[in-house]
């Protein structure tokens, strides 16, 4: 059960704070959460789900990328232990931002041969990164690239999340072209697929995506299209953190058709839903807080939604922190939980990334985190808290 044991009044650090003081912190009470499902869910929740990097690899990680594959995986299962199922090489995972085409190819392979053996969800982004922006000359150049992409996870007995196209955002200019390439591209998948709209605060490159910067129009687009290959859509995945956009969105969609959260911000809500309507989840902070997100997904199953926002309500100012602008440096806070709570025993980033956000932010990180009861072994959180600080010349 997840009840509240006694504070750990012994357990206490010095971290800095913005006006450049440094106040002894005292951890709160902690809270325990199952390491496994509690009963069954009655949403379905993905965890967008991190790489991790081998730390004693020799390469350059603004140029190239070494996988941890043990880790990486094992953090897979440690998720689907949990109930949740796994969204496989999307951003948070740094794909198309240090993570290649080629490498995500063989984390996709890996993590859906992992995932067979034991029954477990997992679906798998499709995209167009390995086309460089530069190098698309037309939509037909997109529809192909999207194509050989598909093709290679369908081939290993992948599931699809459609991700958006940095190429098509710079060729697309209105909705006929986006209804070219996505009425082409689902005309040809094998299983209803899972369709990311991404904002252009978690990626720059996807301003003015389905043809337009006026968002109204963008959903006008965006709707008709899905509804139009409703039989060969099985979700989607709106990241705006705007909820009521994913609402109003929500409700439009073809009554087949499952909307998935990416609203970081506003999940709790999302997922607990209201008269018309609730969404499922696919949430890149459902890595940094799994074990909570599913204890309180098995309350709300169980009809406690009172228990489901007790659990899910103090982790949103710890996820709003992490994905605050720049949102696309999100993950830094993502990985960092993994290394806080156990997960990997370094704090080592695809693509040099652990230096995307401030000592300042981590430290607040650290704090938001202790009191959502989110540090599974506080002792072993506080200590390597100190060591970041340490290697940045703080005293702790």
């Amino acid at each position: 059960m997840n009840k509240p044991v006694q504070p750990m009044s012994s357990l206490s650090l010095k971290l800095p704070k913005a006006d450049r003081s440094i106040e002894t912190y005292r951890l709160a009470a902690s809270r325990t959460f199952p390491a496994k499902l509690e009963g069954p869910l009655n949403r379905i929740a993905f965890s967008a789900v991190h790489t991790v990097a081998d730390p004693f690899a020799d390469n350059d990680p603004w140029l190239s990328v070494v996988v941890d594959w043990d880790k990486t995986i094992a953090f897979r299962e440690h998720v689907w232990d949990l109930g949740l199922g796994v969204a496989e090489a999307m951003d948070t995972a740094q794909r198309g931002m240090g993570l290649d085409w080629p490498t995500s190819l063989e984390l996709i392979t890996r993590s859906v041969g992992a995932a067979k053996r034991r029954n477990a969800l997992v679906f798998s982004g499709a995209g167009t990164d390995h086309l460089a922006v530069e190098d698309a000359r037309n939509l037909d150049d997109v529809i192909r690239a999207y194509e050989e992409q598909v093709s290679a996870v369908e081939k290993v007995g992948g599931r699809i999340i459609l991700m958006a196209s940095r190429a098509l955002a710079k060729l697309g200019r209105n909705a006929d072209d986006y209804a070219k390439v996505y009425d082409r591209v689902l005309s040809q998948v094998r299983e209803p697929v899972i369709i990311h709209w991404l904002g252009d605060m978690f990626d720059p490159a996807l301003t003015g995506y389905w043809g337009t910067k006026d968002l109204d129009k963008a959903m006008d687009t965006a709707v008709a299209i899905i509804n139009a290959n409703a039989a060969k859509v099985d979700g989607v995945k709106v990241s705006l953190l705007d909820k009521q956009r994913e609402i109003d969105m929500r409700r439009r969609l073809d009554k087949r058709i499952r909307m998935y959260t990416g609203d970081d911000f506003n999940y709790a809500e999302l997922i607990a839903g209201d008269g018309e309507g609730f969404s499922h989840a696919l949430l890149g902070i459902f890595d940094a807080i799994a074990p909570a997100a599913s204890y309180a997904l098995s309350r709300l199953a169980a009809g406690d939604e009172a228990g489901f926002h007790d659990v899910l309500g103090p982790t949103v100012p710890l996820s709003r922190h992490i994905f605050k602008a720049p949102t696309r440096f999100y993950k830094t806070g993502v990985v960092f939980m993994a290394y806080l709570n156990g997960h990997q025993d370094h704090f080592t980033m695809v693509g040099g990334q652990e230096s995307t956000r401030s000592t300042l932010h981590l430290a607040e990180l650290f704090r938001l985190a202790d009191k959502a009861g989110l540090l599974a072994n506080p002792e072993l959180a506080t200590q390597r808290m100190k060591t970041v600080l340490a290697t940045h010349g703080i005293e702790s």
